[in-house]
């Protein structure tokens, strides 16, 4: 669980509209908008450095934050959109919505896959086949995890992972209601195609009779 909330520290943007936008990009500064909650939206920047490096560190679309605006009282946010450059694909604006720690959204939650080494069906040669890298849950805001964790202690081949194997935090759920698969333990290909020749070899014999 994310129990420490990160600061996100940003400024105060003159005027709004396009013509203020391309100053702040100029200024080397990524133009954004905070909205929601109680309060009119408020026209903010960020150094695109700063930005930049919060992106590539993952999870800033799913990362609650302490926004820390001089001149306005600290806030919640999540960020809801990071617009890119469509040829560059570097951040060009961005949009946080606040939240109270009890507000209740849809984030992707990524999931990890633990103790491989004490897995019997990789250890005879299986495969892991991921079916969902990251699961669609509905959290509360002041709880968000960081991961799902997917324990394949003892799972062999043929096993089948599904949502309901999955530990979840409390107070959240999936979006999609019905007992979806995340992951199953394939066999390796060699042994696939032993099987479908036998399995060839036997409905030859059975025409044959």
């Amino acid at each position: 669980m994310a129990n420490e909330i990160p600061d996100l520290e940003c400024q105060v943007r003159a005027g709004t509209g396009k013509g203020a936008a391309r100053a702040a990009r100029r200024a080397n500064l990524v133009p954004g908008v905070v909205f929601g909650g109680d309060a009119d939206p408020l026209a903010i920047q960020i150094p695109y450095n700063v930005l930049l490096k919060r992106l590539k560190a993952g999870r800033f679309k799913s990362t609650l934050f302490n926004l820390k605006v001089e001149g306005h009282d600290d806030v919640r946010v999540i960020c809801r959109d990071v617009q890119r450059d469509v040829v560059k694909d570097l951040p060009t604006h961005f949009d946080l919505m606040r939240l109270r720690r009890t507000s209740k959204i849809n984030l992707f939650i990524p999931v990890e896959f633990i103790n491989e080494e004490e897995c019997v069906g990789l250890k005879r040669g299986g495969v892991l086949t991921v079916v969902r890298a990251e699961v669609e849950l509905v959290v509360t805001a002041g709880d968000i995890p960081e991961k799902l964790t997917v324990d394949l202690t003892g799972k062999a081949i043929g096993d089948v992972i599904h949502i309901s194997d999955v530990t979840l935090p409390e107070g959240s759920k999936p979006t999609i209601d019905r007992d979806f698969v995340i992951a199953n333990i394939s066999a390796p290909s060699g042994l696939k195609s032993a099987d479908d020749e036998a399995e060839g070899e036997d409905a030859e014999e059975a025409a044959a009779e």
